[in-house]
C-alpha cells in the first residue's frame, strides 16, 4: 500500500514540477529581457546586438522638437565613434507605428538602427524620461551613463547659441577607453515619455 502511494504521489509531482520548472523559465526570461522591436516588429537586444561594442540608446520621440533638432549631431556621433558604439534610436511613445519611426528616420537623414519600445523595457533599463535621452552601456550591458545629448538646452522653452558641455561625447571617449564616465548621469531637457510607470 506505501508503494502505491508513494508511485502516486510521483506521477503527480512529475507534472506539477515541470509546471513549475516552466513557470520559472518564463518568469526569469522577461525579468531578463532587454528587447526592443525592430522596425519589422521582430524583439531585438540593443545590447547584444550591438557586436561587442559600446550600446548607446537614444531615446527620441518623432513630435519632439528638441529631439528633432539633435538629428544631425546624432548622426555625426554616429559616424565619429562607429568603430567603438553601436548607436540605436528608440522609439519610446506606444502610440509611434514602424512606419511612423521609418518616415522619422527618413525626414531626419538618420542612417542608426532604430527600435520601438512599446512596452517600455528599454525605457526602464535606462532609467530613461525624457527625449531626447541618451543610455551608455559597456560590453557587458552595465549602465555606464545616461542623461542629456549635451547642455545646449537650458530648459524645454530656452536654447544656447551654442553647447558648451558635451555630456554624450564625453561619456563615450570615457567608455572607449574603459573608463567610468564622470558624471554618470545629467538631466535631460526635451519631451516626457509618455505613459512611464
Amino acid at each position: 500500500m506505501f508503494s502505491m502511494n508513494s508511485r502516486a504521489s510521483k506521477i503527480r509531482f512529475v507534472p506539477l514540477f515541470f509546471g513549475c520548472l516552466f513557470l520559472f523559465l518564463v518568469c526569469t526570461h522577461s525579468a531578463f529581457a532587454q528587447t526592443g522591436l525592430d522596425l519589422e516588429g521582430k524583439p531585438v537586444d540593443p545590447i547584444k546586438a550591438s557586436g561587442g561594442k559600446i550600446a548607446v540608446l537614444v531615446f527620441v520621440r518623432t513630435d519632439c522638437p528638441i529631439s528633432n533638432r539633435y538629428a544631425p549631431l546624432l548622426q555625426k556621433l554616429n559616424e565619429e565613434f562607429a568603430a567603438k558604439a553601436k548607436f540605436w534610436l528608440i522609439y519610446p511613445d506606444k502610440n509611434t507605428t514602424s512606419r511612423q519611426a521609418k518616415e522619422h528616420l527618413q525626414q531626419f537623414h538618420y542612417s542608426l538602427s532604430a527600435l520601438r519600445d512599446p512596452d517600455h523595457t528599454l525605457v526602464k533599463l535606462a532609467g530613461a524620461s525624457i527625449t531626447p535621452e541618451a543610455a551608455v552601456f559597456d560590453r557587458q550591458g552595465k549602465l555606464l551613463y545616461h542623461g542629456r545629448i549635451d547642455d545646449l538646452y537650458v530648459d524645454a522653452g530656452r536654447a544656447r547659441i551654442a553647447a558648451t558641455t558635451h555630456d554624450l561625447k564625453d561619456a563615450l571617449k570615457s567608455a572607449a577607453f574603459g573608463n567610468i564616465p564622470m558624471p554618470a548621469a545629467t538631466s535631460a531637457v526635451g519631451c516626457y515619455i509618455s505613459d512611464l510607470e
